[in-house]
């Protein structure tokens, strides 16, 4: 169950960036600073669920990776990010850091 809570945690992490994105625009400066809060808040209390049993390096690198791999992706697909062959190698070692943390453990 902890890996459960870690791997939303780590999805949650990736709203808050998104909430602080369409706080951007004056139209929804609010509600995106409300999406940024709440999701940094279940983000935050999910990964502190999940570090009962995780150590807390792995747990951390689990969640902010699952957060910035996440962050890019959306960012590429919905904002129109840059995207190219290094950007997304970036992320394939972000993500291939993750599993090695997870695999040693």
């Amino acid at each position: 169950m902890h890996w459960t809570y870690l791997i939303l945690a780590g999805l949650f992490e990736i709203g808050w960036p998104i909430g602080l994105k369409m706080a951007q625009d004056p139209a929804s400066r609010w509600s995106g600073i409300a999406v940024a809060v709440i999701f940094m808040g279940m983000s935050g209390a999910l990964l502190w669920l999940a570090q009962r049993q995780i150590p807390i390096g792995t747990a951390y690198a689990v969640w902010t990776g699952i957060g910035a791999a996440g962050t890019f992706l959306v960012g590429v697909l919905h904002y129109g990010d840059p995207a190219s062959f290094a950007r997304y190698l970036g992320v394939a070692l972000i993500i291939a850091g993750v599993a090695a943390l997870k695999l040693a453990q």
